[in-house]
């Protein structure tokens, strides 16, 4: 049982730390657009939202992870319930919450949707029926159906996600590597043989050889002035 909460206080506290560093993001992204909106660049907004799939994407890793117990296995049970002020609730959801009333706990342990979200997912689920009364389709057959698609999809999603944690480390570990050569003596060595950039031409004297005239016969030769490479 000790083993059981102490898992159980380490998933939440880690939940926690995730859940504040992305509050704390999605603050900082308001602010600058209610404060920062004539300075501020497209680039960095995408970086910062950026910032906050990622923080997203991490918080649900944390969840999916083996490690962290069921949370919706666990009951949540209030034992006080008081109209009266209560600072440490207060304090804890930073004046959200003031206090734990009979008013507030309905919605605050609510585990049904809202009613105007339930009524209208009622209305959808009406829709589908009649849609499979007119095709004449068994409900029976069409519940087979819908758990067949479901279960085709939650598959290619784990493919999906397998994949693309596979792409991020190899993106990762190619990032870290040794660099084994230099892009600008690269681009320099193509321009010089592709283009001729920074090739010089230099008259040479040639020696005077028996048997010609005397007059001076002068050579030109291409010298290739370029940096070392690699």
């Amino acid at each position: 049982m000790q083993r059981e909460e102490k898992q159980l206080d380490a998933a939440l506290e880690a939940l926690l730390q995730r859940i504040n560093d992305l509050k704390t993001s999605i603050r900082t992204l308001l602010f600058r657009l209610e404060n920062e909106y004539a300075s501020l660049s497209w680039p960095s907004f995408l970086d910062s939202y950026a910032v906050i799939s990622g923080q997203m994407n991490t918080l649900l890793k944390v969840m999916k992870n083996d490690k962290t117990p069921l949370l919706r296995n666990l009951i949540v049970l209030p034992l006080v319930l008081s109209p009266d002020p209560d600072e440490e609730l207060k304090q804890a959801t930073e004046g959200r919450v003031v206090a734990f009333s009979h008013d507030i706990t309905p919605d605050m342990l609510r585990t049904k949707p809202d009613p105007d979200v339930e009524q209208r997912q009622n209305q959808f689920e009406q829709r589908a029926s009649q849609y499979f009364v007119m095709l004449k389709v068994p409900p029976e057959t069409a519940q087979k159906q819908i758990n067949a698609l479901n279960k085709v999809v939650n598959h290619v999603l784990e493919q999906i996600t397998h994949s693309r944690e596979d792409w991020e480390n190899e993106a990762t570990v190619r990032a870290a590597a040794a660099q084994t050569c230099v892009t600008a003596d690269t681009h320099t060595l193509i321009a010089a043989v592709g283009l001729g950039k920074n090739l010089k031409t230099l008259p040479i004297a040639a020696p005077a050889q028996p048997g010609m005239h005397s007059q001076n016969i002068y050579s030109f030769f291409l010298l290739i002035s370029v940096s070392p490479f690699i």
